[in-house]
């Protein structure tokens, strides 16, 4: 990989929705540079056995460096190591709620505490409903601090489209928050466009 690429950290936690991530991912692969650096929980390996049938062998080689879950010594561990940001995605509310307390005890979360403490972009994809008054607070408290949180809602105004379609809207409009164009995202032109 190029010294100019950009890096992105990409964490896929435990919550539902595991097509989120590998499309992002996918989306990401073909994104001209873009550097890729990824950790995997082991709740996220889970879900995605359950949700998609596939394992981290889906996941790994769309990253251009993989970090164990646990490796606090990792690079991207360091505000030293340069990124655009980070995306978690899908955000289950356990990692939600170690970001908005600065509770690093893995890899995921010590990674967005970085990305805070240096003022980059920190997308939390959040997965979850109905959402409780601690979970409510936990997403005021991690804007509060800086990050973005992204609920993966489907945009109904695309009308009937399929489950596809519907997880690429949702990875392309993450990765707008990076700047990152797909020409497979649609861009609402107003009323008159779509007669």
């Amino acid at each position: 990989m190029s010294t100019s690429a950009r890096r992105l950290i990409v964490g896929v936690t435990g919550a539902s929705g595991s097509a989120i991530a590998l499309r992002l991912l996918q989306l990401l692969q073909q994104a001209d540079g873009w550097e890729v650096h990824l950790v995997l929980s082991p709740a996220a390996i889970l879900n995605a056995q359950i949700e998609l049938n596939l394992g981290r062998e889906a996941f790994e080689p769309l990253a251009h460096r993989v970090y164990a879950h646990k490796d606090i010594s990792a690079s991207i561990a360091s505000g030293s190591f340069r990124t655009e940001g980070m995306v978690i995605v899908p955000c289950s509310m356990n990692t939600l709620s170690a970001v908005a307390h600065g509770a690093s005890s893995n890899l995921i979360a010590r990674a967005a505490d970085v990305v805070l403490k240096e003022r980059r972009k920190l997308v939390l994809v959040a997965r979850e409903a109905p959402l409780n008054l601690i979970q409510l607070r936990n997403m005021t408290a991690a804007t509060e601090a800086g990050a973005v949180v992204f609920p993966p809602v489907p945009s109904f105004y695309l009308g009937e489209i399929s489950f596809q379609q519907m997880v690429t809207q949702i990875a392309g409009r993450v990765l707008d928050q990076f700047g990152i164009d797909n020409p497979d995202v649609f861009r609402w032109n107003g009323i008159k466009s779509r007669a």
